[in-house]
């Protein structure tokens, strides 16, 4: 192979979208101040997701998912535990992979202890935030557990945390966007394939109907930002014609590629 085509696979990936959990809910629980919309209240599922990004040259987990303890403690479904999927991925803690923590609510740093000596890289403001004293206020509190940000403090402690503001390009082929919004430091990763670029925009977008109908998210720390969000994720799409994937939308892998078997038989989805 020529440089240029071992330069051009190490600038493409692999996007893999893993659907672990799920719960039912409504619209008036998931929307914020649902009502004033003036539509019916509806159920409304939510799938509960982590991404790897991957090619030959690297691997890129991206989120963690919810633990045992902070699954069962807001009675959400398991379809597969994360470490369990990481295993059947190939990708033990061994590997040390690099792993982006979009924010740090329970669902999505859950099992960052399966990876003890990852690098973890997230914005400054997540850090901060997480590991100040506002994180114990109860609107905060309510969608984290502590132990899991002791977790996060810990790789900061022993030097294993990267941080950003704003823009930080983590390998070619992947970059990685401060937008905030619902929460303080809440990124979305932009990744280069070879079916074009695709958007994973973790909680900055829950689900399709969130952008598409100006719906804010019930649970969230700036709702200007948040609003901004949407605006800038909305440019993005149609600039790159991108691939567009929201954090709990449970119509998610119904438009991708579904692959995997055993334990994640049906739940993978593949882009590229």
């Amino acid at each position: 192979m020529s440089r240029q085509g071992k330069a051009m696979q190490s600038d493409t990936y692999q996007v893999l979208v893993v659907k672990f959990g799920t719960r039912s809910a409504r619209k008036s629980e998931v929307y914020l101040n649902y009502p004033i919309y003036g539509c019916p209240d509806e159920a409304l599922d939510m799938d509960y997701f982590f991404w790897v990004v991957r090619n030959e040259q690297r691997t890129v987990v991206i989120d963690t998912g919810f633990s045992r303890e902070g699954g069962e403690k807001r009675s959400r479904t398991f379809l597969v535990e994360p470490p369990r999927a990481f295993e059947a991925l190939g990708i033990g803690s061994e590997s040390r992979p690099t792993v982006v923590v979009t924010h740090a609510h329970y669902d999505h740093i859950g099992n960052l202890d399966y990876f003890p000596e990852s690098e973890v890289v997230l914005t400054d403001a997540e850090l901060r935030f997480w590991t100040g004293d506002m994180r114990f206020r109860r609107q905060f509190a309510h969608s984290v557990e502590f132990k899991e940000l002791d977790e996060l403090a810990k790789a900061r402690d022993e030097g294993r945390t990267r941080t950003f503001s704003n823009r930080l390009e983590l390998a070619s082929g992947i970059e990685l966007l401060e937008v905030g919004g619902h929460t303080p430091g809440q990124c979305v990763v932009r990744v280069n394939t070879t079916a074009g670029t695709v958007l994973l925009a973790s909680d900055a977008v829950h689900y399709f109907e969130e952008l598409e109908r100006d719906l804010p998210f019930a649970f969230v720390s700036d709702l200007p930002a948040m609003y901004a969000g949407f605006d800038r994720i909305k440019e993005m799409v149609a600039e790159d014609q991108a691939i567009l994937i929201p954090g709990h939308d449970p119509s998610t892998l119904d438009r991708l590629t579904v692959t995997g078997d055993g334990a994640l038989a049906g739940l993978v989805g593949t882009i590229g």
